[in-house]
């Protein structure tokens, strides 16, 4: 099972709020999904999206692929910063 952090969208026609979840690349993009880990609304911009970082490193340390937009999104929120760095200290 190849698994993927991605964004579904959910809101209104013409005001789109998209939640972060990791699906099965397979799944429809709207379709189910194994866990919700935060929110992003694009009109309040990336630095108020609502992310458990948590949840987000322990999938990336599982091996789930971020989409190009959830990698965008979790550079400028560091995440990614601290995935790379968790990696480094592991090794």
């Amino acid at each position: 099972m190849s698994v993927k952090i991605r964004l579904t969208r959910i809101g209104r026609h013409k005001d789109p709020i998209y939640r972060v979840v990791v699906a099965d690349s397979r799944f429809a993009r709207d379709g189910r999904y194994v866990e919700q880990i935060g929110y992003f609304d694009p009109a309040k911009g990336p630095e108020n999206a609502d992310i458990n970082e948590e949840l987000a490193l322990v999938w990336l340390s599982k091996g789930a692929q971020p989409s190009d937009s959830i990698r965008t999104l979790f550079t400028k929120k560091g995440i990614m910063q601290k995935y790379a760095a968790s990696k480094k200290g592991a090794k």
